[in-house]
């Protein structure tokens, strides 16, 4: 009997899907490294911009190696920082990934390029006192120091998945090398004080801020029997409110170089802001708002807009203001090598500011969403509602933070609001739990134990709190401790 050989076209089928399922394999076993790789091309390609500028000789090397780790910073900045901008309107539905990783990218590069600041101080905010570093190749190798261990520990916090500060980053790199450098007098220990009291101050003023608005909305929007009605009345002076703030916060934070405007002046426009804005949302709310279904569905998504645009505009005030973590330093390192002398303050070259620009989006678009998911889905569950007062938060905060002079970190009241929106949820559900239980006294055993299990219902995930909180705490020593370690490495080698 002959047995049957398989036909021709068959056999080059299953070789042919053999063959594609080979290559998909080979595919997603290569994509893990394509953004590594385009991070290195990233900080090779600054640091031959640098070589271009400054040309090959034992004087530009430091200047060139120094801006490879400022681009490597930037890119830190990116992946870890941005996330809190954008975070909570990924986690609530009102941005997709991509929208998100678009809308950031323009305007944190905007904030950088336009509204970035001129001047940057060469010891990070007055942390140590550059006349106890006489020698200028010294002070260069402190900046190095500092910049790399920041780089290097944000890159860390990232990995563990963890949002830290990184100007506590920077702050806490600048003090360990000028302590190696020059010792204990050398560190301004006061300025550190306020630094260490925000650690505190930041995250629960923030909170605090983001729960008593959602409280706000509902008490007066979300619980009344005539959501619709109650919307109309309050979106527009919510959205108004944002736009005020906002305004304000950028007047004082975003727009140094182009002008400098004290806080005063700062909430006039703020006012003038508030205003213009609720005329003009009050009778758009309400046409949006016609012939809606009179639920809780529609007041969140009433504040869907309002929400992309206060991530956009967190992410222009975060590019103005943070781009200096990235290149302050390196701007000190080319000012220090090219003059051969230590300036208390330095102006920014262009090419230094493209390059933390640049480096600060490539970051959020190739390591990004891992951050914007922890700090938007992972934390606490958000709707556009709660997103919204998670931005309104960080907006206020700042202001009241500037006016009433206290030191804030933008990433530890972004996610201070996260975890106040939580933990108010948390013991809003409790509270009426509780009620639930008092009426139902006299039911069934099996209906008190139900409520019992409601009691101890958890909406905030503890373990990424305690993380959180632990990153925090130790930024500012692990940092000083690795950067006062890669300084003694480093004047050694050269000495």
């Amino acid at each position: 009997m002959v047995s049957k050989q398989p036909r021709p076209n068959r056999t080059l089928d299953r070789d042919l899907k053999s063959r594609v399922n080979l290559e998909q394999a080979n595919i997603a076993t290569r994509r893990p490294y394509v953004a590594p790789c385009i991070a290195g091309a990233f900080i090779i390609l600054a640091g031959l911009i640098a070589s271009m500028a400054f040309g090959w000789s034992s004087q530009s090397y430091i200047i060139i190696a120094a801006t490879a780790v400022g681009a490597y910073m930037a890119l830190n900045i990116g992946a870890n920082d941005v996330a809190n901008n954008v975070g909570p309107a990924v986690g609530s539905n009102a941005l997709s990934m991509i929208g998100a990783l678009i809308i950031a990218a323009i305007f944190e590069s905007a904030g950088a390029l336009l509204a970035g600041g001129d001047v940057v101080g060469t010891i990070s905010k007055g942390i140590i006192d550059p006349s106890y570093i006489g020698d200028a190749q010294v002070f260069i190798w402190v900046m190095f120091a500092a910049l790399l261990s920041a780089a290097v520990w944000v890159n860390l916090a990232t990995w563990i998945g963890a949002p830290v500060s990184t100007t506590h980053a920077i702050v806490g790199g600048v003090m360990g090398a000028g302590i190696a450098a020059a010792g204990f007098t050398a560190v301004n220990w006061p300025t550190m004080g306020k630094i260490a009291a925000s650690w505190v101050i930041s995250p629960v003023l923030g909170g605090l801020v983001a729960a008593l608005f959602l409280w706000f909305i509902k008490v007066n929007v979300a619980n009344k029997q005539d959501k619709i009605a109650a919307a109309r009345r309050w979106v527009p002076v919510l959205i108004a409110i944002m736009a005020g703030a906002f305004s304000t916060y950028l007047a004082v934070k975003g727009i140094k170089k182009i002008i400098k405007i004290d806080l005063e002046t700062a909430l006039m426009i703020g006012a003038a802001a508030f205003a213009i804005t609720y005329l003009i949302t009050r009778p758009l709310i309400r046409r949006q708002s016609e012939g809606q279904e009179n639920s809780k569905k529609t007041v969140r998504d009433l504040f869907k807009i309002p929400l992309v645009c206060a991530a956009a505009l967190l992410s222009f005030a975060h590019g103005a203001n943070d781009v200096a973590n990235a290149i302050g330093p390196l701007a000190a390192i080319v000012h220090t090598a090219e003059a051969g002398g230590i300036a208390a303050k330095v102006t920014i070259p262009v090419w230094v500011m493209v390059v933390g620009a640049f480096g600060i989006s490539f970051g959020l678009l190739l390591f990004g969403p891992k951050m914007i998911r922890m700090v938007g889905e992972q934390i606490t569950k958000l709707n556009p509602l709660r997103a919204y007062c998670v931005a309104l938060s960080a907006a206020i905060t700042v202001i009241i933070a500037s006016w009433l002079g206290l030191p804030v970190s933008s990433t530890h009241i972004a996610v201070g609001a996260v975890f106040g929106v939580g933990f108010f949820r948390e013991a809003h559900w409790r509270f009426n739990s509780n009620a639930a239980k008092v009426e139902a006294i006299i039911a069934k055993e099996a209906t008190k134990q139900t409520q019992e299990k409601r009691k101890h219902r958890k909406l905030v995930r503890r373990s990424h709190f305690l993380t959180i909180i632990a990153a925090w705490v130790i930024t500012v020593p692990a940092a000083a401790m690795l950067s006062a370690g890669i300084f003694l490495i480093l004047n050694a080698f050269t000495a």
